[in-house]
């Protein structure tokens, strides 16, 4: 399988644009032979917006079905963030549609970062995984990725991939460059992190998006500029390097 992930500015509040963005890259993933295309975290209406209690999103609702018609147009898969509305409360959720349009999964963030997303968001409570190709796919949003008991319950659940929208600020480009690989190798996961580029209000993005492979191998980085990452997951890991750490954890 074939594997996209999309690092972009953000579109900082301009619905017409992320979807033209989105549908730009989908087709451009489609084409490269990507099932799947992995976008930033509250992609829509863009991660550092001030308003986004007033602009989250019901799950299902007429935004998310334009989404499907998206991913059904283009014949790309579509994981991405976005603020998502249930009654009175917001959550920073993400969610994955097929290639048909179908949603496949949706997760809301359990590690929230900051006293601004803490003041906006509810956090999740549960992990998700979910079947992409063949492949047991888990996401998790962001800052979830530095949290090893995550990884680790998403492992337990029988997950090898894991897609991770960001919005990953300055100066924290060690996260994609070691935190990732790092977390990839010790539980044995191939991780997608797909971070923004850019400035968006105060926020300085570092990009640095990237897919690690089980055994700490990058599959695929970006440095500060837009890209879009296509990586074929048929490579097999250095059975060497593939590590223990899941079989062999004893709790204290």
């Amino acid at each position: 399988m074939r594997l996209a992930v999309l690092q972009c500015p953000s579109p900082d509040g301009d619905d017409e644009a992320a979807f033209a963005t989105l549908a730009a890259n989908l087709t451009a993933a489609a084409a490269a032979g990507a099932a799947m295309l992995v976008a930033p975290e509250i992609y829509l209406p863009g991660y550092n917006q001030p308003d986004i209690p007033a602009r989250a999103q019901t799950r299902g609702g007429p935004w998310q079905q334009r989404l499907a018609v998206l991913c059904r147009t283009t014949g790309c898969g579509l994981t991405i963030g976005y603020a998502e509305r249930d009654g009175d409360t917001v959550y920073n959720a993400a969610v994955t549609f097929d290639a048909t349009g179908a949603e496949l999964a949706h997760y809301r963030k359990v590690q929230l970062f900051g006293p601004r997303e803490k003041s906006i968001y509810a956090a999740g409570d549960s992990v998700a995984t979910f079947d992409l190709h063949g492949i047991r796919t888990g996401l998790l949003i962001c800052y979830d990725v530095e949290f090893a008991h995550l990884l680790r319950a998403l492992g337990t659940q029988g997950a090898d991939l894991v897609l991770v929208p960001t919005a990953n600020p300055e100066p924290n480009g060690h996260v994609s460059r070691l935190v990732v690989p790092a977390h990839a190798i010790n539980h044995s996961l191939t991780i997608a992190y797909a971070n923004y580029c850019g400035v968006e209000g105060d926020i300085t993005y570092c990009g640095g998006s990237t897919i690690a492979a089980p055994d700490a191998a990058i599959l695929g980085y970006a440095g500060p500029a837009p890209a879009l990452l296509v990586v074929d997951l048929s490579r097999q890991p250095d059975p060497a390097l593939l590590q223990t750490q899941s079989a062999d954890y004893r709790p204290v």
